[in-house]
């Protein structure tokens, strides 16, 4: 079985290179700007926007599953366009795709989303993705959708880097303590979308740590992992900002934790200093 990683030189796709690779799996990788580094792994440029390189792509790798762990942010040739395009691509050639979703796909306005919740974006990046989910539940007939929210690990997460240059003062803004995420491991989300390609299940699977916790909670566990004082993080509240968002956006995993035979780990866990 082969698998491609679309966006692998990502911080999600490079662990999910580095784990395919490491267990000896047929693993190859795309990327937009420059190759990932993980040696013995073939890469293949691709932009989604680019119709005539994907199945370029494809026919060169004949991936048994494609994991798209790309972003494109809040474009949306890229973001839901993309994504529609690579759903058609991998229908006509019968090929498994599992597609990483956000949280971002929902308002807030519930108290906890599982699994069967139906989208309710109010930014235009979780526009693109609920837009991508659709296309991926009704165009690939064995297609996965995997939601996530906050990825942290290694230091190397957006969030970790901010909190330490929030501390040194090289950088300005605060943390919010009302805006609310359900933070993964890196290598926890990593295992568990290589456990879902593998894997015959169809649908929508949450893939979010158990503990919801702001911002700027999730700051101050990182500044103690990390040796450094989490009274120097600048506190804010979101609310008081014009950024627009849900505030506080729980994922439900239980149910996907129990389908894929997997644990996922709380922030409390994974960022204890002597974890």
């Amino acid at each position: 079985m082969t698998v491609l990683i679309i966006g692998g030189s990502g911080f999600l796709g490079t662990e999910l290179v580095r784990q395919g690779s490491s267990a000896g799996r047929a693993t190859a990788a795309t990327f937009r700007s420059r190759p990932g580094e993980q040696v013995g792994v073939p890469w293949h440029h691709l932009d989604l926007r680019d119709p005539v390189g994907l199945e370029a792509v494809l026919n060169a790798v004949a991936p048994s599953v494609v994991i798209n762990a790309s972003s494109g942010d809040a474009d949306w040739a890229i973001t839901a366009e993309g994504s529609m395009r690579l759903a058609l691509a991998v229908r006509e050639q019968r090929i498994r795709l599992v597609h990483v979703s956000s949280d971002a796909v929902f308002s807030g306005g519930q108290d906890l989303y599982d699994e069967t919740s139906l989208p309710d974006p109010v930014t235009p990046y979780g526009a693109a993705k609920a837009a991508a989910e659709t296309a991926v539940r009704l165009l690939a007939d064995s297609g996965a959708v995997a939601r996530t929210s906050l990825i942290i690990g290694h230091g190397r997460s957006s969030h970790e880097r901010m909190v330490h240059a929030l501390a040194a003062g090289r950088q300005e803004g605060a943390l919010f303590t009302d805006d609310v995420r359900c933070p993964v491991h890196v290598d926890d989300l990593a295992a568990s979308l290589w456990e879902l390609a593998r894997s015959e299940a169809t649908g929508v699977f949450h893939l979010a740590g158990p503990d919801a916790v702001t911002r700027h909670e999730l700051g101050v566990l990182i500044a103690e992992r990390d040796g450094l004082d989490p009274s120097t993080l600048p506190s804010g509240r979101r609310a008081d900002t014009n950024l627009t968002g849900g505030l506080r956006v729980v994922l439900d995993s239980r149910v996907t934790e129990r389908h894929l035979g997997i644990r996922l780990r709380g922030a409390r866990e994974f960022l204890r200093p002597d974890h």
